[in-house]
């Protein structure tokens, strides 16, 4: 169990990866707006724990437990996200820093309830997309089509 200080880092080095291929320190620091020093004390933490590949002045690789928690940690913030947009009608932007201000903030447990009543109440299979919790599909596609969800009512 990694603390959530380094869940946020190897979220960010999961999306780093996808979207620029290779990873290093100075990406991760502009990213998260830390100094390189923070990102090297955390990838170190990483690396021990087995989760990150890294040798000095390299490139950052997850490994494949790494990539895997990613995943994970990236799919409790969109539940989070999602439910802050489609439920409470927060803006997007709104939707985003609160999402990982909770995130950061409360347990699993609380995600996984959170994820069967987000699955629940929105009807997450019957996206266009066909975003499922349970499977690495779309994570822009959050919307209901032709539908609102308002408490928990459809309309």
């Amino acid at each position: 169990m990694i603390s959530k200080s380094l869940e946020e880092y190897l979220k960010n080095i999961y999306v780093l990866k996808k979207q620029n291929g290779n990873v290093r320190v100075t990406d991760i620091a502009n990213k998260m707006n830390c100094t390189k020093a923070s990102v090297n004390k955390a990838i170190n933490n990483l690396k021990e724990n087995n989760l990150i590949n890294y040798e000095s002045y390299g490139k950052i690789e997850l490994t494949q437990e790494g990539e895997s928690l990613a995943k994970k940690i990236l799919e409790a913030y969109d539940i989070v996200y999602i439910f802050l947009k489609e439920v409470l009608n927060l803006n997007d932007e709104e939707a985003q820093c609160e999402a990982e201000k909770i995130k950061a903030a409360i347990k699993d447990e609380t995600i996984n309830e959170l994820a069967k009543y987000v699955h629940k109440v929105l009807g997450l299979n019957s996206l266009d997309c066909g975003y499922n919790i349970n499977n690495e599909k779309c994570r822009s596609c959050a919307r209901r089509t032709n539908s609102k969800i308002r408490d928990g009512v459809q309309f």
